[in-house]
């Protein structure tokens, strides 16, 4: 006879593992204070999808992992320069069995990015491949001040 020996720690796994997230996000906050003023990304932390997020020379990247689901069930919009992420997880087939343990995350998500002003909203690329959403969000140059000659009378 197997026996599956249930751990209660492990029933819930976001409750386990959000404490260390927070102390993580704590660590980097302290060690990168001028993140979201220089890159112009700021994001809640600790958050569903888990993210990376890339600076490059032209375009910020963010990427999602959002594992078992398709493009057609997630959404990536923007509105007022703020990203979003959305999208539904539902319906793992159990074969009729009873679920003891669960960790697959299986509701509906949404996160959102507010983009800086320099970054251009209107020009957003995004793809998504074996459950990794890709998302680039071009630079904006900033304006340069204009100079303008008066004409002395």
């Amino acid at each position: 006879m197997t026996r599956i020996l249930v751990n209660p720690a492990h029933l819930n796994r976001d409750e386990f593992l959000t404490p260390f997230d927070k102390i993580f996000d704590q660590l980097m906050t302290k060690q990168f204070p001028n993140f979201q003023e220089e890159v112009g990304v700021s994001f809640n932390q600790g958050a569903y999808p888990k993210v990376n997020v890339y600076e490059y020379d032209d375009k910020i990247g963010i990427v999602a992992e959002i594992p078992g689901l398709d493009k057609k069930n997630v959404t990536v919009d923007v509105e007022d320069s703020v990203l979003t992420i959305s999208g539904d997880k539902h319906g793992f087939d159990s074969d009729g069995g009873k679920c003891i343990t669960r960790e697959l995350k299986q509701s509906s998500f949404k996160r959102s990015f507010n983009l800086g002003e320099h970054l251009d909203g209107d020009n957003v690329g995004a793809s998504f491949k074996d459950g990794m959403l890709s998302i680039s969000i071009p630079k904006i140059e900033p304006e340069k001040p204009k100079k303008k000659f008066v004409k002395i009378a």
